[in-house]
């Protein structure tokens, strides 16, 4: 299998083509500069000595008149060796050629390149005298054979030029592309070295380019949450151990103890009721815990039905109203509010919250439920005061205020806030929690049906 080209490859060869393309655009550019420079200059030299033959050959008409004139115009070739003359007649005979072996004359006139005898010739042809179709046709050559040895240099210096640019632009960019993406070696090195141990791990934004600083404070913020997450569930699966600790030390010590000595159908019976409340104690915390799991993962589905919070929350203080006579609290509800959600859900959040109040709400003390438009929903009770610190950890799994409390359900475990504050979170809300002038409320906010 083909090994894939890295990113440092790639930009190195980006670099070398772009590095090629542009000095051989500048090289074939220069080039034909050069060459249309040494036309120009081949056109002046042509017509500054043609201006001069013309006028030595003015009346010239036959062969024998230019006989006559022969000895003159060989002087005036003579001043440049590049420089040779063919005429003909009118008719496209010979009439002289000062250099043997000129290669014939164009069939048109003005300036143009030949070739022959290994030798390069710009020639320019005029007729003597313009206008006249009989007149001799005059072709002036020269000898441009340097002209084209200097551009077929040129021409095989601008490809070395390129070849080497381009492979010293390769080995630069190489290097700079390896520079330049250091910082993704090391985001590769710390995502690396990211394992449970080492969570902590965080990339040096600062130190990082502007176009990557962006991306490493997205790494570390995933870092952070994935450190996060490890430490709740590090703490999660200790709070589980110490919950369940106890009461399989009670369950084990309760079966031993029975079974040190011959008893009673009644005693037997009574250690297995003893046993069962445990079991479900600890059955009913293990579906709280599960229920919280799904939560995690956003598996709870909340149904969407409309619902009368009125209703449902008087259904809910009659339920406990019992407990609170007893104890002597006082239970009360004001106002109305319509939501669409899942009624078993909710009211398992609200009965939650009740309950909470009603075990640290003191004698003679109130609970109050308040329904406000808008669904905002607040669950208040007299009682000791809460320091603002713990407030938020209130929704903590396995938060007890006092640790030391045990109570026979698993929401007195502490799991009861955190699983109000999952459903509120299904059904789109929000929960929060604030003490003050002998006051505890529970301030609820839902979404409104679309």
């Amino acid at each position: 299998m083909m090994r894939r080209l890295s990113l440092g490859g790639r930009l190195a060869l980006l670099f070398a083509a772009c590095t090629a393309a542009v000095s051989l655009t500048a090289g074939l550019l220069f080039n034909r500069a050069s060459e249309q420079h040494f036309i120009e200059l081949d056109q002046q030299l042509l017509d500054a000595r043609l201006s001069l033959i013309r006028a030595q050959l003015s009346e010239v008409g036959t062969p024998e008149q230019l006989a006559a004139r022969i000895p003159a115009l060989r002087n005036e070739l003579s001043h440049q060796a590049d420089l040779a003359l063919s005429i003909r007649g009118g008719d496209g005979s010979l009439w002289f050629d000062s250099r043997p072996a000129l290669p014939d004359a164009p069939q048109r006139n003005g300036l143009a390149t030949l070739h022959a005898n290994g030798i390069d010739y710009r020639s320019l042809s005029v007729a003597l005298r313009s206008g006249d179709t009989q007149a001799p046709q005059l072709t002036l050559f020269l000898d441009i054979t340097h002209h084209q040895h200097f551009l077929q240099g040129m021409q095989q210096l601008i490809w070395l030029t390129v070849g080497l640019s381009a492979l010293a632009t390769a080995l630069l960019g190489a290097w700079a592309a390896r520079r330049g993406l250091r910082p993704l070696r090391q985001m590769g090195a710390v995502a690396a070295g990211v394992n449970a141990r080492s969570l902590t791990t965080r990339l040096p934004v600062a130190q990082l380019p502007e176009e990557l600083a962006e991306l490493g404070e997205t790494v570390n913020a995933m870092l952070q949450r994935l450190d996060d997450a490890f430490q709740r569930l590090s703490a999660f699966s200790a709070d589980i151990a110490h919950e369940l600790r106890t009461p399989l030390s009670n369950l084990l010590t309760h079966t031993q103890v029975t079974l040190t000595r011959p008893r009673s159908l009644e005693e037997y019976r009574e250690a297995l009721h003893g046993n069962l409340e445990e079991l479900q104690w600890m059955a009913q915390m293990v579906n709280d815990m599960l229920f919280l799991a799904k939560a995690d993962h956003g598996l709870l589905m909340p149904s969407r039905q409309a619902l009368d919070l009125g209703m449902e929350t008087d259904a809910l203080l009659e339920y406990y109203a019992p407990l609170a006579e007893e104890a002597g609290i006082h239970l009360r509800r004001q106002g109305q509010a319509q939501v669409a959600g899942d009624r078993h859900m909710l009211r398992r959040a609200l009965s939650n919250l009740l309950d909470n109040a009603l075990r640290f709400t003191s004698e003679g003390g109130t609970i109050e439920v308040t329904l406000e438009p808008g669904l905002r929903i607040t669950v208040a009770n007299t009682g000791p005061t809460i320091a603002q610190q713990v407030l938020p950890r209130l929704f903590d799994r396995f938060y007890r205020a006092d640790p030391a409390r045990r109570e026979g359900s698993s929401e007195h475990a502490g799991l009861g806030l955190a699983i109000t504050r999952s459903i509120i979170q299904a059904h789109g809300g929000s929960i929060r929690a604030e003490c003050e002038n002998g006051w505890t409320r529970f301030l609820i906010v839902l979404p409104e049906a679309p």
